[in-house]
Parts: C-alpha cells; structure tokens; sequence
C-alpha cells in the first residue's frame, strides 16, 4: 500500500538537521524498495498559493495559512500496512524537531479504470 508522509516542522529549525543525514535515510529506504520518491521542499517563503472561485483566478504569495510548522517535503513510500509506515515515517529526521503526518494514498486512478472498464463491460454485454 502507498503512504504519503507529510514532513512539517518549523523552518527556524531546518538548521538542526544535516541535510546528509536526511540524504542517508533517504538513500536506505530507497535500496530497501520502501521509498519511491521524495523531495525537500523550499522555504514556505517561496510558495505561491493558487485559487478559482467563480470562474476567476487568484495568485498569492506565501501559503494558504499560516502555521507554526510548515510542509517541507515529502516521502512517497509502499508499506505493508499503516503500522509499517508508522515505523518507516518515525526514522524520518524531521521527525526529531517537526512531525511526519502518514496518509494512505487513494488509489483514484485505479477507481475511475475499474468503474470505466465495468461500464464498458455492461455496455458490450447489452446491459445499459
């Protein structure tokens, strides 16, 4: 099963983490098959917030809302189960001076196929 983990912790801490110790876990779970990607991402600073409501577009900088941890990158991992995924998130390093929210992937693509293919199927078999 796909877990994405969600690394926060607030930016005025970044320094107490070596980016090599981040790269090594990342390099681990990588061999280990556990990880299939994962990326740091810039300063909440550099974020640009994107909207439509009635049809209009809005452009803000900065993020949606301001927090006192902010999202700093992320971990697409495959775990057995939610407890394997607990384990794998709680060796993140941010995790020692932020958090590590673990969701389950919804597999939506996987959905809309199954359903289409079952239309499809009903459909050449005279079913409407």
């Amino acid at each position: 099963m796909k877990y994405l983990c969600l690394v926060y912790l607030d930016e005025k801490r970044l320094n107490e983490l070596p980016d090599e110790d981040c790269v090594a876990y990342d390099t681990d779970i990588r061999e280990r098959g556990c990880c299939l990607a994962s990326e740091a991402l810039e300063s909440v600073q550099a974020a640009t917030t994107v909207r439509i409501r009635n049809g209009k577009l809005s452009v803000t900088d900065g993020p949606f809302a301001e927090t006192k941890e902010q999202l700093a990158g992320f971990y697409m991992i495959e775990a057995q189960d939610l407890n394997e995924a607990i384990q794998i998130a709680s060796k993140i390093p941010p995790a020692r001076v932020g958090c590590v929210e673990v969701r389950p992937i919804r597999p939506i693509r996987e959905t809309v196929a199954k359903a289409e293919s079952q239309r499809r199927k009903g459909v050449s078999q005279g079913g409407t």
